[in-house]
């Protein structure tokens, strides 16, 4: 009986352990039935909207200013260099880089020794030469004068030939008398021969004299210009630089010793594109002379100044692109030979263009404007010009358009947004009922995780007739109905 009783009492104990076992594996699989059939009480997605900044297109007539960086050079500038070898013996006071010389100052001198030395002699050599002439003239007359004497005696003798000769015919002369007559008259003509050759030999003489004379002259004005050489004088009222002379020291010819600047007659050397050159043309292909600006950006402020566009590069450089311009300044000012400035220069105008922030067009380039429902939308636009942080742009459409100032990657078609500086849309207010309020309050007051003072918050909102219907919307998903 006793082993039939523990028998009896172990069964009962396993069967017990079967059932628990069996109860706790139902309960467990109803849990986790239970936790996948729950519905997610995440937040309920919300269109998100960007504020961006929004600029009216309004088409105008404009100009657009081209600009390009440039070098200040002088129009007027001479290189001094020395005419004549020797030595320094004077410097002026103001011959140093930086010095203001007039024209025709006397900048230094060479040593003029030699140069007078040989002006002397040049002008001994002239004396010689003129005293030459004199004495070839005088000789000439006398040649002349010679001529003339022996000519007379020629004509003398031909009158004795003559009269001998009828004195034969009448039977009165002799032969003799005619012979000798023909004598004399062959010996005067031989005289009068020998005069003329005096007379060419003296003409011949002048000639040679007045070359002689001219090339003393010559020799002369040389030994002038090579004395006029020692003294070094400024070609133009300019300031000095480059300047390499102290006195004492040793020139040789033609070495640099200065160079003389005019600073009032500045212009700006700069280089444009191609295309952009191609703008700056008229009708006849010619360089339009247009009014430019020069900017010198120091500082403490920037240095302007008026200029013309004056002239184009008549070719191109070896390794050089695009094309070179000059504009003259019209009032120099303030700025030196060397200086890199920025050349701006006004194009012709354009009409029915809208000018935009450059943040505005992408590289499309399209742009994005605000539409129905203050929705994106994309208009594609024509580039014209890039005018600093600005640009020119020409679209069919675009006039008028809302256009959004800055482009961002989280911006595009579609996109719903709100434009800066205006009210934002007032939220959906809804009426609830009796009801759907105190389910949303006790569910409010039921959630541990939600801070006191938000609680307060929400419940003081749901007290209201009317509530937002965002708020609504966000207790209910998370209320999982």
């Amino acid at each position: 009986m006793r082993f039939l009783r523990q028998a009896m009492t172990g069964l009962f104990l396993a069967a017990l352990t079967v059932g628990l076992l069996v109860w706790a594996g139902a309960l467990v699989r109803d849990a986790v039935e239970a936790k996948l059939s729950d519905k997610p009480r995440g937040k309920a997605a919300q269109e998100r909207v960007f504020a961006v900044n929004i600029v009216e297109a309004t088409p105008e007539t404009t100009r657009p200013v081209l600009q390009a960086f440039g070098q200040v050079q002088s129009r007027r500038t001479l290189e001094i260099r020395a005419s004549a070898a020797g030595t320094v013996v004077e410097v002026a006071e103001n011959f140093v880089a930086g010095g203001l010389v007039t024209a025709g100052e006397v900048l230094a001198r060479i040593d003029p020794a030699e140069a007078e030395a040989a002006m002397h002699r040049a002008e001994a050599d002239l004396l010689d030469a003129e005293a030459e002439v004199r004495d070839a003239d005088r000789a000439l007359v006398l040649a002349q004068d010679d001529l003339t004497a022996t000519q007379g005696q020629a004509q003398l003798q031909e009158k004795a030939l003559q009269r001998q000769l009828d004195l034969q015919k009448r039977g009165v002369g002799s032969s003799s008398a005619v012979e000798a007559a023909e004598l004399a008259v062959a010996q005067t003509s031989a005289n009068v021969l020998s005069s003329r050759q005096a007379l060419a030999n003296a003409e011949a003489r002048v000639d040679l004299a007045k070359t002689a004379l001219s090339r003393a002259r010559i020799a002369r004005d040389e030994a002038e210009r090579d004395l006029a050489d020692t003294v070094i004088r400024a070609g133009f009222d300019g300031a000095l630089s480059a300047v390499n002379v102290v006195e004492g020291g040793l020139v040789s010819q033609n070495e640099a010793l200065a160079t003389v600047v005019d600073p009032m007659a500045l212009e700006v050397s700069f280089r444009v594109s191609t295309e952009q050159f191609a703008r700056l043309l008229d009708e006849n292909g010619q360089l339009r002379t247009a009014p430019a600006r020069v900017v010198m950006d120091v500082a403490g402020g920037n240095i302007e100044r008026e200029a013309t566009l004056t002239r184009a590069s008549a070719a191109v450089a070896e390794g050089q692109s695009g094309r070179q311009l000059f504009a003259r300044v019209e009032d120099p000012r303030g700025l030196k030979p060397g200086d890199f400035v920025r050349v701006e220069t006004m194009e012709p105008p354009l009409e029915r263009v809208v000018r935009l922030p450059a943040t505005a067009v992408d590289a499309l380039p399209t742009v994005l404007v605000m539409g129905a429902e203050d929705r994106l939308g994309v208009i594609p636009v024509e580039l014209l010009r890039r005018q600093g942080d600005t640009v020119l742009v020409r679209g069919d459409g675009l006039a008028g358009q809302r256009v959004v100032a800055e482009r961002t990657p989280l911006l595009g078609a579609g996109i719903k947004v709100r434009a800066l500086g205006q009210p934002e849309t007032p939220p959906e207010m809804v009426e609830l009922t009796d009801e759907r309020r105190a389910a949303l309050i006790a569910f409010v007051e039921a959630n541990t995780r939600m801070p006191d003072a938000v609680k307060e918050r929400i419940k003081s909102e749901l007290a209201q007739k009317t509530v937002s219907k965002e708020t609504i919307d966000r207790l209910e998903s998370r209320m999982g109905s």
